[in-house]
């Protein structure tokens, strides 16, 4: 669980997260005298970009899992957007309690 602006994130229902890219390309298959292929039309495949270690890595995602990757792409961002937001939180939440503290000393000081 994370927090967010004084209200908590579940991460459970951001699974599954990931980060990179899924693209639809169509290729050429390697059947000699495909129709498809012949026509000029090839065939529609899912590929995933990730990078990992700086390398750009490409993998072929089945039909069957594009939905679960279009999630976790989805919930990914999500993540990543809470937390660039948690450094300038941070920062104001800091300020607003030493603020604070230093007006209560003030306080004290003068009474």
């Amino acid at each position: 669980m994370l927090l967010k602006k004084g209200k908590s994130l579940q991460t459970k229902d951001l699974w599954p997260a990931l980060k990179g890219s899924l693209a639809k390309v169509h290729k050429p298959c390697i059947r000699k005298n495909c129709p498809l292929c012949e026509r000029g039309e090839k065939h529609p495949a899912w590929i995933l970009t990730v990078s990992q270690k700086g390398q750009r890595k490409c993998l072929y995602v089945p039909e069957g899992l594009v939905l679960m990757i279009q999630l976790g792409i989805e919930n990914g961002r999500k993540i990543e957007e809470w937390l660039s937001d948690q450094g300038p939180e941070i920062v104001k939440t800091f300020r607003l309690q030493r603020d604070g503290a230093e007006r209560k000393k003030k306080k004290t000081v003068k009474s």
